[in-house]
């Protein structure tokens, strides 16, 4: 399976789709990319006069890149169009802002994958290179019926 048709099997769209492009991919884990557009609807009010991305924001974009795109690569022709996705757990650990605009780069490690459990150490970096968040989400991704 390659880049494209993981992007094809996401079960999301705009305004909450959160990948650009990804990188690479393989077994052990994924980088990908994504740009926060300074029009997103929650820049408006948060916050007042000086715009960031909120924390879930950014840890949504981490489980998309991280764990959905990477488990929809490892599942591979398991996966049918209607994919099932739950997140079963995070923590996350926050150590600068990102403001609209800018470009950051996830990249996940899988820690693990069993029983349709998907677990990876993830972390999100601005284009300086530097760790904007860090932590691990673990999530489960199959097929609806």
């Amino acid at each position: 399976m390659n880049k494209n048709e993981i992007l094809t099997k996401l079960p999301y769209q705009k305004p909450f789709l959160f990948v650009d492009e990804l990188l690479h991919i393989d077994e052990s884990g994924i980088t990908g990319t994504y740009t926060f557009d300074k029009n997103l609807n929650f820049y408006s009010g948060h916050f007042k006069g000086h715009p960031v991305t909120p924390g879930v924001i950014l840890t949504e974009c981490m489980a998309q890149i991280g764990v959905v795109c990477l488990g929809i690569f490892l599942l591979n022709n398991e996966l049918n169009t209607n994919i099932a996705i739950a997140l079963t757990s995070n923590e996350i650990e926050f150590l600068k802002p990102v403001y609209p605009n800018e470009k950051v780069t996830v990249v996940s490690e899988k820690i693990y994958f069993r029983f349709g459990k998907l677990k990876c150490r993830v972390v999100m970096r601005d284009e300086a290179g530097d760790d904007v968040c860090k932590g691990t989400i673990a999530g489960l991704i199959t097929n609806n019926k």
